[in-house]
């Protein structure tokens, strides 16, 4: 059980998205990934607000931990798509190592995928050579046919990670979602040949909950994908669960 503790450690994109952050708060995140990872136990990013992006860059120039923000909108997606790309830009140029961004769901509820699509993808141009991850608000969508085509949309529009939730909605990550957008990553992969990334987030707090979303990626897409460079977990308060195992 330790050892699988330490390996979801590792998935783990160390978040806070309060709207009272401060460099103070966000400077205590850091100071506790740090002081896990000399003792052998570092997460695989923190993210941010975007504002705080170049401190946490700065901050985290002596380690391999990784920098993300959230960007273009985020958590609702509804702004003007220049903004959101002014946004996704300047998050790039700060040197953060990967961009999170949400699915613009008025134009998918609305029924035109080809403009959600279209933002989508001048986003990622937007980022450069930085990873992008898309997030679907897979409690919004509701509907299994609504998670597939907006995986799908998104992973066609270029999207390096798709994700289930902002941790805005009431509804956050769910093992269904996560099956769904697994198997669309699959088929991706069996198309192309291309390893698009998985990232469950939203509610996610205790070792069990972790194990299981670990559980549909090894079923779903094997062990090529337990790596944090394809599976991440966006959570907080998942992380002192599994140092309690670890370090009991």
């Amino acid at each position: 059980m330790k050892l699988l503790a330490k390996e979801l450690f590792s998935y783990i994109d160390l978040t806070t998205l309060n709207a009272t952050d401060s460099v103070y708060s966000v400077d205590k995140l850091i100071d506790f990934a740090l002081d896990n990872e000399t003792q052998g136990n570092a997460v695989a990013a923190i993210c941010v607000f975007p504002n705080f992006g170049e401190h946490v860059v700065s901050r985290l120039t002596n380690s391999k931990i990784h920098t993300a923000v959230v960007a273009g909108g985020f958590p609702h997606g509804q702004t003007f798509t220049g903004l959101k790309q002014t946004e996704v830009q300047a998050a790039a140029q700060s040197g953060v190592d990967d961009i999170d961004i949400v699915l613009n769901r008025g134009l998918f509820f609305g029924g035109d995928m080809e403009a959600a699509k279209h933002e989508i993808i001048l986003l990622k141009e937007s980022s450069g050579r930085t990873k992008l991850k898309v997030i679907l608000e897979t409690g919004e969508l509701k509907t299994d046919e609504n998670i597939r085509s907006a995986s799908a949309l998104a992973i066609s529009a270029g999207a390096d990670f798709i994700k289930t939730s902002t941790g805005k909605c009431e509804i956050g990550a769910t093992f269904k979602a996560a099956r769904i957008m697994c198997q669309e990553i699959r088929r991706e992969f069996e198309a192309s040949g291309k390893k698009i990334g998985f990232k469950p987030s939203g509610g996610i707090r205790t070792f069990d909950d972790a194990a299981l979303y670990r559980d549909v990626v090894l079923a779903e897409l094997g062990e090529d994908w337990l790596t944090p460079d394809l599976f991440r977990i966006g959570a907080s308060s998942l992380a002192g669960d599994l140092l309690k195992l670890i370090n009991s």
